[in-house]
């Protein structure tokens, strides 16, 4: 897991705690805009983002209770990942990210 700010006291190191590393707001993203979602789904709209580094940030996102495994075939073993509510929660600043980039092209 990323380290921590150790600022608990503050709201945003706690957020930041959570979402602050790289690739995870993207990874929200795409969960948010488009709904469960498989790695390679994430691979193709991740552009550049390493097969360990997407495999790291999804179990610290699990960890973290923002997103959940669904295995969708067993034959070979396939998993699917969707938001929990507390991920589904951080819509908003995911929102907020994208219209202040839109507007600031």
């Amino acid at each position: 897991m990323a380290k921590s700010y150790g600022l608990k006291d503050c709201p945003v190191a706690r957020t930041l705690d959570l979402i602050g590393e790289r690739w995870t707001i993207l990874i929200l993203r795409d969960l948010l805009l488009q709904g469960p979602r498989r790695f390679q789904d994430f691979q193709e709209s991740l552009a550049g983002v390493a097969p360990n580094t997407l495999s790291a940030r999804l179990k610290t996102m699990e960890a973290q209770g923002l997103i959940t495994r669904h295995l969708y075939s067993e034959h070979p073993p396939r998993l699917e990942y969707r938001l929990t509510e507390k991920g589904k929660s951080l819509g908003p600043i995911v929102k907020a990210l994208r219209d202040w980039g839109r507007r600031r092209d």
